[in-house]
């Protein structure tokens, strides 16, 4: 996996074994939003889903969150976000970069409680919006 430090266009995932946010982004504008919620099949995605969205956005570098272990240390997910980033890149020759989001899905939910959108994350899941902000981070860091 690849820094690109000129990427433009951007595409961020927030990878899980059930669903896998997916948000978009622009470098040069600072902009994010978030995009889709993919379903997976024990972290398996549809790869036509994925291959999809890559031909739709064209994007320069894909993001894709690295749930680390609070301590630093690479836990089992962060191992399977890492080997869907290498079959991203593999897949479709884009390069990928990995960005640590130890909290970004708990971050999403405490901003979501904290708006008063307490409710059922799983018919209003928030993975896209912790793709958008593991995009917003990456952002912030280049």
């Amino acid at each position: 996996m690849t820094t690109h430090d000129g990427a433009q266009r951007l595409l961020a995932f927030d990878y899980g074994l059930r669903q896998i946010g997916v948000a978009v982004g622009n470098a040069l504008l600072a902009t994010t939003q978030p995009l889709a919620v993919l379903r997976a099949r024990d972290g398996q995605p549809d790869w036509d889903e994925i291959g999809a969205l890559c031909r739709e956005w064209q994007p320069d570098l894909i993001l894709v969150g690295d749930p680390l272990n609070m301590d630093g240390s690479v836990s089992d997910m962060a191992e399977r976000a890492r080997r869907f980033a290498r079959r991203i890149e593999g897949r479709f020759h884009i390069p990928t970069a990995m960005v640590d989001e130890r909290l970004s899905s708990f971050e999403v939910k405490q901003a979501q409680r904290e708006a008063g959108h307490h409710g059922d994350y799983r018919s209003k899941p928030v993975d896209s919006l912790a793709a958008e902000l593991i995009l917003g981070d990456w952002l912030g860091r280049s």
